[in-house]
């Protein structure tokens, strides 16, 4: 699909947008997504008008990666309040 966009742009000059359906739930999966769009699109794609990631179980794991890094351990759920 990237590479569709790649031409069609090329084609016509016409930007648009991609949002990558599903299965999206980790920051791992995350930063696949990032640099598939950064190598096939370029860093003009990675604005939130053309790049979009839907994932409300992506958010709770990069709150539980931020937590790790800043105490050293996983937390529970109860100890963040969007999970």
């Amino acid at each position: 699909m990237l590479r569709a966009i790649r031409d069609f742009f090329w084609k016509t000059g016409n930007k648009i947008g991609f949002k990558p359906a599903g299965g999206i739930r980790s920051a791992k999966d995350s930063l696949a997504w990032l640099s598939l769009v950064k190598e096939e699109l370029g860093n003009e794609w990675l604005k939130p008008e053309l790049f979009r990631i839907g994932a409300s179980t992506l958010l709770s794991d990069i709150e539980r990666q931020i937590y790790h890094h800043v105490t050293g351990r996983y937390a529970a759920y109860h100890d963040l309040p969007i999970s």
